[in-house]
């Protein structure tokens, strides 16, 4: 069966932009595989400024996806993130929709090459 590309584009635009951002999907990512981070190991992992780091952190704590936990050691100030339970579960679905669209677009690019020619 064959796909229509219009049906893979109407699928790549349901994605939720809060998440597939690349630097906010990268932090619901690296988050996924522990508890909470903290947020200088963010920004040497992900290759950000603070700032840059800071500011999709505040879009994915106001969007529900994470939590972000501040507490005073010393004279420092710590920061950890962590996703929520909704962000957990959100960004599971966006690697299940991305997969999805990604065998979609496989199928319309198979069905493209199945062109019969006449005899």
């Amino acid at each position: 069966m064959v796909i229509p590309m219009s049906k893979a584009l109407g699928e790549l635009a349901k994605l939720d932009r809060t998440i597939h951002e690349p630097v906010r999907l990268a932090v619901l990512t690296a988050l996924t595989h522990c508890a909470a981070a903290d947020f200088t190991f963010l920004v040497r992992a992900l290759a950000l400024t603070a700032g840059n780091l800071n500011t999709h952190l505040t879009t994915l704590e106001q969007a529900g996806l994470i939590r972000i936990d501040k507490q005073i050691r010393g004279k420092t100030t710590h920061t950890s993130v962590s996703l929520t339970d909704a962000g957990a579960q959100a960004i599971a679905q966006h690697w299940q929709q991305l997969e999805a669209l990604r065998e979609t677009a496989a199928n319309v690019v198979s069905g493209l090459h199945r062109v019969e020619l006449p005899a």
